[in-house]
């Protein structure tokens, strides 16, 4: 060891130490990128054999899409790690177009659907196909698993599948009747690993549940030598390209197919990127890219007789799960599948169509997801799911798509645009009309209804909580107003919400979706009315006048705000835990819980006139208030907050506090803020600087002398010496809404002000 020790630098290999990306990059392909390309070639060839018999095409299409899916779309598409290749999501369309125009003349279309396809990506539009509603596509994935179930249940039984949902229903008596035992056992097999595969444990776990289904199936049938139909092959993978054809008319029929399938397998795709997205950390998939790279695909496919080609969401989940990253996995899962389909040709005829048919009964099965589901009764959307599953296999495809999308869209203008509208008797003679939402022409008949129905001579009060109102509703509203005060009643309209209405005369209507704004900060005086029979305050009349807005304001805190604060209130029932100490001015003007955006819990408020802190002679209250919040509650700041135009700034420079009574004795505890001020304060002339006035400019000082005082303060000096405690200073400027920051030697700027123009 020491000899070795001892030898010369010159003796031993030099080190790099720089980075070789080539090399990282083949490291990092080799060790996770290999591993996950096999296990995703296992799931792809079975799968990709089932899709084309389903589809009715021929059995080589299915792994001629695998491949060129695989490498092309890898190599072109703009998602890291999904892998293309054959979907069930197109297996009714195909198998619809392959009976009306035969197999060339589709193969046709998959190149004109792969040419939209580039087109919609060059036109930067790709992200608008997420527009579609997510419980239309499940549902048209459900849709489409009960017809490949349908279709291949006859297949299992030893029979023929027939050429609709409805048929294949109808006829589902006859087939059990004259089942076959031989397919019948071997696609039992199959159902039976498919179910069972996904729970074994352990490195055997880890085999791709459909390879080891039909291999299994296919075993049984070669060791009992099983008299049943197999897969047929022409030849190999070469041998089975076929160019495309063009069709003998039927041209609509040609050009809906391609919108179909370019639409359908954008849809599909780009939604499988989105999933596979939220599954790794990776780099985010570019959307019109890989809508192009999906086209460049297809038309390939198309061109050498393979099926259309999408982003497959069981495969690139595979992928993902088995490591993958980069997409030269998939790409490479295109190698190994074109491998096969050249050197073990012979493997695939072995296999029965009862093997093929109890994977894809599995397949068809699994895309029926019960949370979907769920998922759409919780949200609201169940009738959609049903209508498009029903118009998918009742009808077809594209049809069941369109109605799907025709429901949901009506759905989201019930809920965006009807208004909820309701009245309510609240008194002898007193009734009460809510309308909430958007108010537009589209509810005139149901808000005219419950405007009829409310008896005549009554006093009313009509509740806007509206975020849109147009002209057609002003007009409504204000005939019925006209017509139902000239028969005696009276009517208030009470405008809770952001929109007015004389805003629907002043232009085309707007949505201001800011419903708090226009009773959160309103003042009682902006909102209230004097006759408590005719405005939102429903006490009797003998309720004192000057008790009237405080109980009209806590009897619209129950309407409007109760139900949403009980949740947070209900966590603070038996204990408070504040964040903050807020010291403010007692003026009615200064709200606390509005500057900071704070809730129920946040601020332990004490407010005296001045915010001030007396020396020498304490004031008990703030002195316990101190106490108990940093000694008990152990707050983690402390905040002094003054304000402009400050009545006891303004008192101490016209000298109140030298005159008699209590405010005056109050006052004088400003003293030392006052001769700061005088004395010319680094904050006065901050303040001085930014345009205040001479009473804001003592505000600002005053708040600066209290932080001083407070650091020489026994409780709060000690926890902020310990770093237990900050203690800071704002400053609310009325006028402007703004909150400034103030130290002990300066002001600075929190937030520019807004422009309200």
């Amino acid at each position: 060891m020491t000899a070795q020790l001892d030898r010369p630098s010159s003796d031993y290999p030099p080190v790099s130490l720089q980075p070789n990306p080539i090399r990282d990059r083949v490291a990092s392909i080799l060790r996770y990128d290999v591993p996950a390309s096999l296990v995703v070639f296992l799931v792809a060839v079975p799968l990709s054999i089932g899709i084309a018999v389903a589809s009715g095409a021929p059995v080589m299409a299915g792994l001629i899409a695998a491949v060129i899916g695989g490498i092309l779309a890898g190599l072109l598409g703009g998602s890291p790690l999904q892998v293309s290749g054959p979907a069930a999501g197109l297996t009714v369309v195909v198998a619809e177009l392959v009976a009306q125009f035969g197999w060339r003349v589709t193969c046709l279309i998959t190149v004109a659907a792969g040419v939209l396809q580039v087109g919609l990506g060059l036109s930067r539009i790709a992200r608008q196909a997420l527009a579609i509603s997510p419980v239309v596509v499940h549902a048209m994935l459900a849709g489409i698993g009960i017809t490949i179930a349908l279709q291949q249940i006859h297949v299992l039984l030893g029979g023929d599948s027939k050429s609709s949902a409805i048929e294949n229903i109808t006829s589902l008596p006859a087939s059990l009747v004259d089942a076959e035992l031989a397919s019948v056992a071997i696609g039992a097999v199959v159902v039976a690993l498919m179910l069972l595969w996904p729970r074994i444990k352990g490195p055997l776990g880890k085999v791709p549940g459909p390879l080891v289904a039909v291999v299994a199936g296919t075993g049984l049938s070669l060791a009992l030598a099983m008299d049943v139909e197999r897969i047929d092959l022409p030849g190999n993978l070469i041998d089975a390209i076929e160019l495309p054809l063009l069709p003998e008319g039927q041209w609509m029929g040609f050009a809906t197919g391609v919108l179909t399938i370019a639409l359908i397998a954008s849809v599909e795709s780009l939604l499988s990127a989105v999933a596979i997205d939220k599954m790794h950390s990776g780099r985010r998939t570019n959307f019109d890219r890989e809508l192009m790279g999906q086209g460049a695909a297809n038309m390939v496919s198309g061109v050498a007789g393979g099926l259309p080609v999408t982003g497959v969401i069981v495969r690139s989940a595979t992928n993902v799960k088995s490591g993958a990253r980069s997409p030269a996995s998939a790409v490479l899962h295109g190698v190994w599948v074109l491998v096969f389909s050249v050197l073990f040709i012979g493997v695939v005829e072995l296999v029965p169509y009862a093997a093929l048919a109890g994977l894809l009964v599995m397949i068809g099965v699994q895309l029926v997801k019960l949370a979907d589901i769920k998922s759409a009764k919780r949200t609201g959307d169940v009738a959609v799911y049903a209508v498009t599953v029903v118009g998918v296999v009742a009808l077809n495809l594209l049809e069941g798509v369109l109605i799907g999308l025709a429901l949901s869209v009506l759905l989201v203008l019930r809920r965006v645009l009807w208004a909820r509208v309701r009245s309510e008797e609240v008194g002898a003679d007193s009734w009460r009309v809510v309308v909430e939402g958007s108010l537009s022409f589209l509810s005139l008949p149901r808000l005219t209804r419950v405007l009829q129905a409310v008896p005549a001579g009554r006093s009313v009060t009509v509740e806007l909580v509206v975020d849109f109102l147009d002209h057609a509703v002003y007009d409504a509203l204000h005939e019925w107003i006209r017509q139902y005060e000239a028969t005696g009643g009276t009517v208030v309209v009470d405008e809770v919400g952001a929109v007015d209405m004389e805003s629907a005369t002043e232009g085309p209507p707007k949505r201001l979706p800011n419903l708090l704004s226009a009773r959160t900060f309103m003042p009682w005086s902006q909102w209230q009315t004097v006759d408590s029979h005719s405005g939102p305050f429903t006490a009797d009349a003998v309720t004192p006048a000057a008790l009237r807005p405080v109980l009209a304001g806590v009897e619209e805190y129950h309407r409007r705000s109760a139900d949403s604060m009980r949740p947070h209130l209900e966590k603070l029932s038996e204990f408070q835990d504040p964040d903050t100490f807020f010291l403010s001015c007692v003026d009615s003007r200064v709200m606390p819980n509005t500057i900071t955006s704070a809730g129920p819990g946040d601020l332990f408020t004490v407010r005296n006139m001045g915010n001030l802190i007396p020396v020498g002679a304490p004031d008990t209250s703030l002195e316990a208030a101190l106490h108990y919040g940093v000694g008990t509650l152990n707050i983690s700041s402390i905040v002094v907050c003054g304000h402009s135009g400050c009545g006891a700034m303004r008192g101490l420079l016209a000298g109140a506090h030298d005159g008699d009574g209590v405010v005056a004795d109050w006052l004088s505890h400003g003293r030392a803020s006052l001769s700061a001020f005088r004395s010319g304060h680094p904050v006065a002339r901050d303040a001085a600087e930014l345009g205040f006035s001479d009473i804001d400019q003592l505000a600002m000082v005053n708040v600066a002398v209290q932080l001083q005082t407070l650091s020489r303060h026994s409780v709060v000096g000690k926890a902020s010496a310990e770093g237990r405690l900050r203690v800071v200073g704002l400053f609310f400027d009325i006028p402007t809404a703004r909150v400034l920051l103030v130290d002990a030697a300066s002001v600075t700027e929190l937030r520019e002000p807004i422009d309200a123009g």
